[in-house]
């Protein structure tokens, strides 16, 4: 299927975005938030393959600096995730026409969720899909983050993302220096999943090198409201790409387990 694309302005930046399947206006939409090196393109067939195992709408887009989006200024502000939650993304769904629907994000785009689901706490957002999120800051995710560091100034790394952002620098910098930050040790929401009134999925690989199963646990132990887990064996950081036929299949599942959701009916549609 092919994607329409395209570009918005929100919050004085233009974004670049791609969508599949009915408009969000018309039908339940899964918006998907990406990774803290990830872009529209980078979601590699993940959303088409979504939008067909589910029946709803895709919504895929870069956050600013990212991709083919506007770059942003540097260093990025330790709070970037909780501002791109409560300035950046209320205006894009209103821009897109959202009438329904649930967050999927992975990795900064699942904390961006998280926070979303807990603070804005916008009655169109349903549920919420959370990949490989982070809550708290680990030793084992600072010490990844430094290899990724040492790799994109000594290997080709710094050539392999460049397909994917306009500003390759700028995409990286933007999350590594941050999370490299001796404050960004500080950096802590697990307040936003005490207030979370909507169903929450958090699917995480067993052997995922940026965070242990103490994210899975911090979820399931703070949210007042239901909240599914699904832990993949042999998988790292990115389910939606080592094991996607699992990682959609248990989409779909908690979808149904919930028959209330707008985008559980839309599954009825589904081939």
């Amino acid at each position: 299927m092919l994607a329409a694309r395209g570009f918005l302005e929100i919050a004085g930046r233009r974004l670049e975005y791609a969508h599949l399947g009915p408009q969000p206006a018309e039908a339940p939409a899964l918006v998907l938030l990406h990774e803290g090196l990830g872009s529209v393109g980078l979601w590699g067939e993940f959303p088409t393959r979504l939008q067909q195992a589910t029946g709803c709408g895709v919504f895929v887009f870069s956050r600013a600096g990212y991709g083919a989006s506007d770059p942003v200024d540097l260093p990025r502000p330790l709070d970037y995730m909780q501002r791109e939650a409560r300035e950046t993304l209320p205006p894009l769904l209103d821009a897109i026409g959202l009438r329904s629907g649930v967050l999927i994000g992975h990795s900064d785009g699942a904390s961006i969720a998280a926070v979303h689901l807990g603070t804005i706490r916008d009655p169109r957002i349903e549920a919420a899909v959370l990949i490989a999120p982070h809550f708290l800051v680990e030793d084992m995710c600072v010490a990844a983050i430094a290899e990724a560091k040492i790799a994109y100034d000594t290997t080709d790394l710094r050539t392999k993302l460049a397909r994917w952002h306009v500003d390759v620098d700028v995409a990286f910098r933007g999350w590594n220096d941050a999370w490299l930050d001796p404050d960004f040790r500080f950096w802590d929401i697990r307040e936003a999943l005490e207030t979370v009134s909507r169903p929450m999925l958090v699917i995480q690989g067993a052997d995922d090198q940026y965070g242990t199963l103490l994210q899975v646990e911090t979820a399931r132990d703070l949210s007042p409201a239901p909240v599914i887990t699904e832990i993949l064996s042999g998988v790292k950081h990115s389910p939606h790409r080592e094991a996607a036929d699992a990682t959609i299949t248990a989409i779909a599942r908690f979808f149904r387990a919930f028959p209330d959701l707008s985008v559980s009916r839309a599954l009825e549609t589904a081939p």
